[in-house]
């Protein structure tokens, strides 16, 4: 039996040796993992560095691994590879312990891949299962553990795992799920991380709460058992509620139609490459200015839809029985969570439903156990609209507006109130240049991007009026005018048989002025003066001047 056993050793052992000398000379070069270039998304930020958005499939954080908290590497040490300090790139033990559990089960139980192999297999290799697959994994976790140390080869893999929810490396992991940075995740935390690797997309925190408790509990017990936590801190690491949920990128300035010009520009410019690259665009967008020039396009069209009166309630939800009874946020109430899911806020506007209506006020639910008053002065507004230009008369108590289920939108004020709103149907935009240099200082190209992605500051073609005045003026100061050039500020008329009637322009006033210098005329935007100074120096003078400042000589017109 022990020759036997000797033989079926030795037959192994040249098995095996056999396959590395078939493999080896195909294994790919290691030296790419010594100036890896990670996929990391197109970041876009503003003037002062702070991000406005975010564009790729991959979330990445790519960071040293002396950033890392060293809790954090233990605990994937405890999950994946508590040897793996000690190992030479392959656990033998744990690759025994794998094929006997799989003679005895039928089953692969346990894995025999440490961190070096898994290193492999996620730069080098597919994830297909098949014997030769698993050899090639083998022999090249040997190559890499003699060509890099074991702190780079951590670092490789704890910025190239997949974790769930798109995020890819721990650095990405700790954002995606919790919000903030590896250095302020606390135990229970890090231990959840640690245990996403087995299975990213089904056990992680968002998709399968209990699953990951479960797992994260596992990881914590696999520390304490190798001594790298206390006992007092396992308690209360496994007594800690589950609070991951989902975080988009944090988003530090509100800026989205400004950061799809850039993404599309460098898009055109660089071909695909850009959402994994890592490529880092700094506009010129100030913070300050774009928050303010966003609150102003909003208040205004809000003012104005305002002003033509109320259009009603966007749908009704039925309200369930029971109400009265529960606590907001729970039982009936998970059915009103439910329908207001499916209603994103838009423009600062929240989706709400209206649950009880008083004489002169309104309750209505926000979700997520969040009941709140409508004041008078928030419903007060709200005359019915008729037409464009005609309302309803002025409601005297808040049934006039509204009712019980009825899906609303709600504004909250800056005095923390809440007034009924509704999403505006008129648009807007607003671009702010810094007048020494051209350098945008703010954009807003609509009332909500996720709403309409149209940027009316770039896209929309509109007549200019008199705005572009001062491009004509500026061109007659070149052709030889000056400011104190006298133009006649009278009547004209063009008879033009191309015309569909005879056009009588006037003055904004009604009045005519007689001889006027070209510094008055331009003050008061006198359209009389506008219109002489335009034939004098010619239309086609004028659109090739025009050009010089950006305009598409295409779009002006001639006549």
């Amino acid at each position: 039996m022990l020759a036997a056993g000797t033989a079926a050793l030795a037959a192994g052992v040249l098995a095996f040796a056999a396959a590395y000398v078939y493999i080896a000379p195909r294994l790919p070069d290691i030296e790419a993992l010594r100036e890896v270039r990670l996929q990391v998304p197109l970041r876009v930020l503003a003037r002062d560095g702070s991000l406005i958005a975010e564009f790729g499939e991959k979330r990445r954080v790519p960071l040293e691994l002396d950033r890392i908290p060293p809790r954090l590497v233990q605990a994937f040490l405890a999950a994946e590879d508590d040897r793996f300090y000690e190992h030479p790139g392959v656990d033998w033990q744990g690759l025994l312990r794998a094929a006997v559990a799989l003679v005895r089960t039928g089953e692969k139980r346990q894995g025999g891949s440490t961190i070096t192999m898994q290193v492999a297999r996620n730069f080098f290799l597919s994830r297909e299962k098949t014997f030769a697959r698993k050899l090639a994994e083998i022999f090249l976790a040997l190559k890499i553990e003699r060509e890099l140390d074991k702190d780079r080869i951590l670092e490789l893999y704890l910025n190239k795992i997949y974790l769930g929810q798109r995020a890819y490396g721990v650095g990405a992991a700790a954002r995606v799920y919790y919000g903030k940075d590896v250095e302020r995740l606390t135990l229970p935390e890090m231990a959840m991380i640690a245990g996403l690797p087995k299975a990213p997309s089904r056990d992680n925190p968002v998709a399968s709460p209990e699953r990951a408790r479960a797992r994260r509990d596992y990881v914590l017990g696999r520390m304490l058992a190798l001594g790298m936590i206390s006992r007092a801190e396992y308690e209360d690491a496994v007594a800690a509620p589950v609070t991951a949920r989902l975080h988009a990128a944090r988003s530090e300035v509100e800026a989205p139609y400004a950061a799809e010009m850039v993404r599309a520009q460098l898009v055109e410019r660089y071909g695909e490459s850009v959402y994994t690259d890592g490529y880092v665009a700094v506009t010129t967008i100030e913070p300050a200015l774009q928050r303010a020039a966003l609150a102003a396009v909003r208040a205004n069209l809000l003012a104005y839809s305002r002003r033509h009166g109320w259009r009603g309630a966007e749908g009704r939800v039925e309200l369930p029985a029971g109400l009265a009874e529960a606590a907001p946020g729970e039982g009936p109430w998970q059915a009103l969570d439910r329908a207001l899911a499916e209603r994103r806020p838009l423009g600062g506007l929240a989706p709400a439903v209206v649950v009880e209506v008083g004489e002169r006020d309104a309750r209505a639910y926000l979700g997520g156990g969040k009941v709140v008053e409508v004041p008078w002065e928030g419903l007060a507004w709200a005359r019915p609209f008729l037409s464009t230009d005609r309302r309803g008369p002025a409601p005297k108590r808040a049934a006039d507006v509204l009712a019980p289920s009825d899906l609303v939108r709600l504004e909250r004020r800056a005095d923390g109130s809440w007034w009924l709103a509704q999403l505006p149907r008129v648009e807007g935009a607003l671009v702010a240049l810094a007048p020494a240099d051209g350098a945008v200082r703010a954009l807003v190209g609509g009332f909500d991007f996720e709403r309409s992605k149209f940027n009316r500051a770039v896209q929309a073609q509109r007549q200019p009026g008199s705005s572009f005045k001062p491009f004509i003026y500026a061109a007659a100061l070149e052709k030889g005018f000056t400011a104190a050039s006298l133009i006649n500020d009278a009547p004209v008329v063009f008879d033009d048989p191309a015309l569909e009637a005879t056009w009588r322009p006037e003055n904004y006033s009604g009045r005519f002025h007689g001889p006027t210098r070209l510094r008055e005329a331009l003050v008061h935007s006198r359209n009389l003066v506008s219109i002489r100074l335009l034939r004098a120096i010619g239309v086609g003078y004028a659109v090739r001047y025009a050009a010089r400042f950006g305009f598409d000589p295409a779009r002006l017109p001639r006549d």
